[in-house]
């Protein structure tokens, strides 16, 4: 997933602890051989290359994602939208490549949730139109978190931490203490964290302009691009969510990272078990009401 990996837990058995170790990064990887779109091999490679064509078969489990993927997108009016890697495929952000204005305005016409169609009843999925193309790489990560945690748990483990980049599951507590989990200043590389947050059974997914970026003059690129302008989002610099579940904080947090402070919190005020933290672009930092200090 291009990004590192790292599994904790505790287990008195300390075979079985390590075998949960491997069962948990297996899955993962197994994960990123459905859904990735770097591996032409992947499931998701081929509904890319074959959905203009007609309907292709994703499997329940891709097709449940894409089909929850679709459903977030509905929700944030396609501030979300994993139809997005149609500009998306044109950053390369470990050269400093970006499009150039022509071919932006050309591939907008092919960002659209809509273009997206589910046959639920054979579990296929296909395009509207040539051109299009999606990618999970706002939900996934979270989805893989939850269920490697899943995985260790259904092998007995009760505390364990999964982290894929900015996205964790927590089993349980720390062994009687809660997790503290570390909001990372964006712009210091130190991975210095200026809040920390006291956590027990609850995934944190955090999106930032600091994961996968290039700097040309004053304008910061980055990997959480905006579908209506397929430019990098820009009001804020770290969007934190924490809640229940991870495949919905990782989407929450790409989508408040996209929607800006304002209209950002307002959607988390609307879900239920979810708050969230947003670092803006002048590094001011805003609380939904549950982590609000002023209400603690």
């Amino acid at each position: 997933m291009g990004t590192r990996i790292s599994v904790r837990l505790w287990h008195e058995d300390a075979d079985l602890g390590e075998a949960a170790v491997r069962a948990a990064i297996d899955e993962i990887a197994r994960i990123e051989r459905l859904m990735s779109t770097y591996m032409e091999d992947s499931r998701i490679s081929a509904i890319n290359r074959e959905a203009h064509l007609g309907p292709v078969p994703a499997g329940g489990e891709l097709y449940g994602l894409i089909e929850r993927a679709v459903k977030v997108s509905a929700m944030t009016d396609g501030r979300f939208d994993i139809t997005y890697d149609s500009v998306g495929k044109h950053y390369d952000f470990r050269k400093g490549v970006k499009p150039d204005a022509d071919t932006i305005a050309r591939e907008l016409d092919n960002i659209d949730y809509r273009f997206v169609l589910l046959d639920k009843a054979n579990q296929t999925v296909a395009f509207k139109q040539e051109g299009v193309r999606i990618n999970l790489g706002g939900i996934a990560k979270g989805y893989a978190v939850e269920r490697a945690v899943a995985v260790v748990r259904d092998m007995g483990v009760a505390h364990a931490s999964v982290t894929a980049g900015g996205d964790s599951r927590l089993l349980g507590d720390r062994r009687g203490q809660p997790w503290l989990v570390g909001i990372q200043d964006p712009r210091n590389e130190e991975d210095i964290a200026v809040i920390r947050l006291p956590l027990v059974d609850e995934a944190i997914s955090t999106s930032g302009d600091y994961e996968r970026y290039f700097d040309e003059g004053d304008v910061r690129y980055h990997h959480i691009i905006a579908p209506a302008t397929g430019t990098s989002a820009n009001e804020v610099q770290s969007v934190t969510v924490v809640g229940p579940e991870g495949t919905m904080t990782d989407a929450l947090s790409t989508s408040v990272f996209v929607l800006g402070v304002l209209d950002g919190l307002a959607l988390i005020e609307t879900m239920e078990g979810f708050d969230a933290v947003i670092i803006d672009a002048d590094r001011t930092v805003h609380y939904s009401s549950g982590f609000d200090p002023a209400n603690q």
